[in-house]
């Protein structure tokens, strides 16, 4: 009986710590995309002593940039996600990718470990390292101010 009473309490607090908002040993977790991107500010702030705020501009530019990877390829998020973040987009494997614009597909950036798990995939792919802090949430602040 102790050890089923443990296993609820630890998945309680789980279940907590990945709701509430807070940034976990580098892992943004959060509820909404908008504290997901206020979560990376707060990550950006700690990585960079320059970091100046989030921005959608700067997203949409990084969203639609073409890169040449070491292979020769040339990548973009847009490559596969659609010049239209509001449409369906199809991978290389040729298969549908949801939208990734909120108002087009509620469901985007409201699971960090999905969010987290899609950058850690895709920033590697297109831009040959991990995405910061920053870039992550000049990314969503982008896709969140399409309408």
């Amino acid at each position: 009986m102790r050890k089923r009473y443990l296993h609820l309490l630890t998945l309680a607090a789980a279940t907590t710590v990945a709701t509430s908002g807070i940034v976990c040993a580098g892992v943004v977790r959060a509820a909404t995309p908008q504290q997901l991107v206020a979560d990376y500010a707060a990550q950006a702030t700690k990585e960079s002593a320059t970091f100046r705020g989030i921005s959608a501009s700067r997203g949409a530019e990084f969203y639609g940039r073409q890169r040449t990877r070491a292979d020769g390829a040339t990548v973009s998020c847009s490559g596969c996600h659609t010049a239209d973040p509001r449409a369906t987009g199809r991978s290389r494997a040729n298969k549908d990718i949801a939208p990734l614009a909120p108002v087009a597909n509620a469901q985007r950036f409201t699971d960090s470990a999905q969010v987290e798990k899609w950058f850690s995939r895709n920033c590697p792919d297109v831009l040959e390292r991990a995405c910061t802090a920053r870039e992550k949430g000049d990314f969503i602040a982008y896709l969140l101010s399409v309408k």
